[in-house]
């Protein structure tokens, strides 16, 4: 059964989706079962998210000892900010910078991010 929000990622060509609704069904790709991207919530320096809320909006950046590389083979493909039911994702590509700006939302939120080396990391904080 796959569940909405969750991530999943093909191991032979390296497609990764996240899923709307849930399904009875199982995600398959290049004839095999796609990986659930399990979040990770103990990230390393490298992954750590530093959110820094400012006025109107947030800031969320990816790497507390520097920022996350963004080189072709290893970079954020994605940050994303959940709260009050609102999605809000910032897709990356190598040579951006690993951060993010939303309009700031107050409460609890949950952030994501995706490296396509490590996988799915994830923090929930109040903004």
């Amino acid at each position: 059964m796959v569940e909405k929000r969750q991530v999943y990622k093909c191991l032979v060509c390296g497609i990764v989706a996240e899923v709307l609704d849930v399904g009875a069904g199982q995600l398959i790709c290049c004839g095999q079962p796609m990986r659930l991207m399990a979040p990770r919530d103990e990230p390393d320096a490298m992954h750590e998210l530093v959110i820094e809320p400012d006025g109107s909006s947030v800031t969320v950046r990816v790497g507390s000892g520097g920022p996350h590389p963004m080189e072709p083979g290893h970079h954020v493909q994605w940050i994303e900010l959940f709260a009050n039911c609102v999605a809000q994702k910032l897709p990356l590509t190598a040579g951006d910078e690993p951060e993010a700006y939303f309009p700031l939302v107050a409460g609890e939120a949950q952030i994501r991010v995706f490296c396509n080396v490590h996988g799915l990391f994830e923090r929930t904080t109040k903004i």
